[in-house]
């Protein structure tokens, strides 16, 4: 391990492997250990630095919930959605051009780096979203983002009728990289733990009592995946059932996003966040950000100028990527040479920090069979 895997982490791969072997977390608990005894005022910027990838949401929650925790329930604004949802979509679009073409097909990565230098939004924070929205037309989408939206939202198969007959490196892409990703895989359950308040106090009793546990996560005694597929917005959709269909996700809430304000269904209407105050001086926060939920614990310590007694993060990498989780049963049914579907498993769930695919275990095992 490198010193930046030090640093920020890393994941280990062991296909082949039955659970709970196939999945190692290595992320440090950082935000747990740097927390302790710091002025609220702090944190916010020291977690968004941290988290430098999804900085932002990080900040966000954390400013959400160390306001409830201190002022009690706070409402949030339309300023903080507007910038959610453009953090969003630049993620969105960003692991798009970026890891798409060389985890699925690396035959577009050309294309994709001409895509990239061409983004509005990825050039300003104050571009004109119409001219993001004509961008996503000519680069990704071979035609107008209403009307791609309308069919996925639709159509059960519109993923497929996009890719075979759309022009564009994107569509291409898409449909080169079905064989190695449109392969079932077994679903855990959506995680809905922000649909209401009864639930979020449930979680906080849980991280109350086993602070241990955010790196291997477990909501109502079982294992959770997130991802643009679980969106409260979303729920009434059917989860799922290959990782090319998350894939698929992932492209229409970068669709969603760029399109204008509707509740529940696109703009900044559409990714849910809030916080909630447990009790005084201890809060959660949430944020649906572009790889899934994020939800943010804080307990202060009850002094006259308080300052940080725990702080807790579950991100989603930690409920995705847990031992016994969605990935983990994937990898149960795959070998080390199987690098394609590793690829596209991998892109559809999209760690926040890098992975490693480990061969050692399943050779010696087939050695000795």
């Amino acid at each position: 391990m490198n010193a930046l895997d030090a640093l920020a982490g890393v994941l280990r791969l062991r296909p082949g492997e039955a659970r709970p072997g196939g999945v190692v977390n290595h992320r440090p608990d950082w935000a747990g250990t740097l927390a302790r005894g710091k002025s609220p005022t702090e944190m916010p910027a020291l977690l968004g630095s941290l988290h430098n990838l999804c900085g932002h949401a990080h900040r966000l929650c954390s400013q959400m919930a160390l306001r409830a925790a201190e002022h009690g329930n706070v409402q949030a604004d339309a300023g903080a959605a507007r910038a959610l949802q453009g953090e969003t979509l630049r993620e969105h679009a960003r692991r798009i051009l970026l890891d798409w073409p060389g985890a699925l097909w690396a035959a577009t990565t050309g294309d994709a780096t001409l895509s990239l230098r061409c983004c509005p939004a990825l050039r300003s924070r104050d571009t004109d979203p119409l001219d993001t929205r004509l961008w996503l037309q000519r680069h990704l989408l071979g035609m107008p983002a209403a009307d791609w939206l309308r069919g996925w939202d639709t159509e059960i198969d519109w993923l497929a009728e996009w890719s075979e007959t759309a022009h564009g490196w994107l569509p291409v892409l898409v449909r080169e990289a079905r064989a190695a990703a449109d392969w079932p895989v077994a679903a855990a359950k959506p995680l809905h733990v922000h649909s209401g308040a009864v639930s979020l106090r449930q979680l906080a009793t849980c991280l109350r009592e086993a602070p241990g546990d955010t790196r291997q996560p477990r909501w109502l005694d079982a294992c959770a995946e997130t991802g643009s597929w679980t969106r409260l917005h979303g729920a009434a959709r059917a989860m799922p059932a290959t990782p090319w269909q998350r894939l698929g996700a992932r492209l229409a809430e970068l669709v969603r996003m760029n399109l204008p304000d509707e509740p529940g269904r696109t703009g900044d209407g559409w990714l849910a966040f809030g916080a909630l105050q447990i009790a005084p001086g201890e809060a959660l926060g949430w944020v649906e950000m572009a790889r899934g939920l994020l939800v943010h614990h804080v307990m202060l310590d009850g002094a006259a100028v308080p300052r940080v007694a725990s702080y807790r993060v579950l991100a989603p990498t930690d409920w995705n990527f847990h031992a016994d989780g969605a990935v983990a049963a994937a990898l149960e049914y795959l070998r080390p040479a199987e690098t394609a579907r590793i690829a596209a498993l991998m892109a559809a769930y999209d760690p926040c920090v890098r992975f490693e695919v480990e061969t050692q275990a399943v050779e010696e095992e087939g050695a000795h069979a």
